[in-house]
């Protein structure tokens, strides 16, 4: 969500008109995140995330805003798309796709608690029920080829010992089909900033569009990763069992997935891995673009394959 496309207030204005939200107020660029641009928005009706497509074409986005849509309206706490004058959701701005979404109350939290935690485990797995129902599919773009294609390509621009490290673990991990696993709709990204609190009370998700068809497990883990890791560098017992409670409360874990948890975690942090090191090797310019810090989850990846035996005592 950093600004690569700046905007001027004529411009805003002349693309408000499109729409039945009111006059401009004020805005200012959001710089949380790295793909898209985003600003908050405010008119006189109320207030608003624009978000500018850097990378996602025009034929890619109907399924994301489409399943927003679908998951506000099934009572899922996620910003629904707003359509313009013509009853569509996207609209070319700026040589980009766009599209304004409502802004939802709350804040991330950079430090969570075992409630947090528990109640974005809870959010999760109504999502993953919810999606059933949901018509569309999309392919996982940062899936198993995305690794192995961004594998090559960082390679020769690492250190030694991360090579060996990258070429060890996508050895690994290729010994492993995923097939048999419940499969459905995920968020793909619910990092911390990707959630929003007031108080211990979870008031939104955001940011879907890495929501794919996809291992529902695997999204699980992309979200333990980010959640619950203490101070001392390991995973926290209790809000690790917080949120895979409140999940399980939603959508009951099967005998099946339990000994692919171990690997869903180490998938889920070398994901994370790759795609901050093309972001800090191959970065893209922007106004107040910011490059997140890849050695956090190759320490992950590092901590899980050093106690690989234990992680399936991280379950319910």
């Amino acid at each position: 969500m950093s600004v690569y496309t700046s905007i001027t207030p004529p411009e805003l204005e002349e693309l408000l008109r499109s729409y039945e939200l009111g006059t401009l107020c004020e805005y200012q660029g959001i710089s949380e995140g790295i793909e898209n641009t985003n600003y908050f928005v405010t008119t006189t009706t109320g207030q608003y995330v624009l978000t500018l497509f850097e990378s996602i074409g025009f034929d890619d986005l109907p399924y994301y805003l489409e399943l927003m849509a679908f998951l506000a309206e099934q009572g899922i706490p996620c910003p629904h798309p707003l359509a313009d004058r013509r009853g569509s959701y996207l609209r070319a701005f700026k040589s980009r796709p766009a599209a304004f979404v409502q802004r939802l109350p709350g804040a991330s939290t950079e430090a969570p608690n075992g409630d947090q935690c528990a109640a974005v485990g809870g959010v999760l797995g109504r999502l993953h029920v919810a999606g059933r129902a949901f018509p569309g599919r999309r392919e996982h773009a940062r899936g198993p080829h995305w690794r192995r294609a961004a594998a090559k390509q960082l390679l020769p621009y690492l250190t030694p010992a991360d090579a060996e490290l990258l070429r060890q673990e996508t050895s690994f991990q290729a010994q492993y089909s995923r097939s048999g696993l419940p499969w459905g709709v995920i968020h793909a990204d619910l990092f911390r900033d990707n959630a929003l609190f007031v108080g211990d009370q979870l008031t939104g998700v955001i940011d879907f569009y890495y929501a794919c068809s996809s291992v529902l497990l695997y999204d699980l883990a992309v979200t333990v990763n980010d959640w619950c890791w203490s101070a001392s560098g390991l995973l926290a017992a209790d809000r690790v069992a917080g949120l895979l409670s409140a999940y399980h409360e939603q959508r009951p874990l099967q005998d099946r997935e339990r000994p692919m948890w171990p690997l869903m975690l180490r998938v889920a942090a070398l994901r994370f891995w790759l795609s901050r090191l093309q972001d800090q090797l191959f970065p893209r310019p922007g106004e107040l673009t910011q490059s997140k810090d890849p050695d956090e989850f190759k320490r992950i990846l590092l901590r899980h394959q050093q106690h690989s035996a234990a992680l399936s005592d991280f379950w319910i």
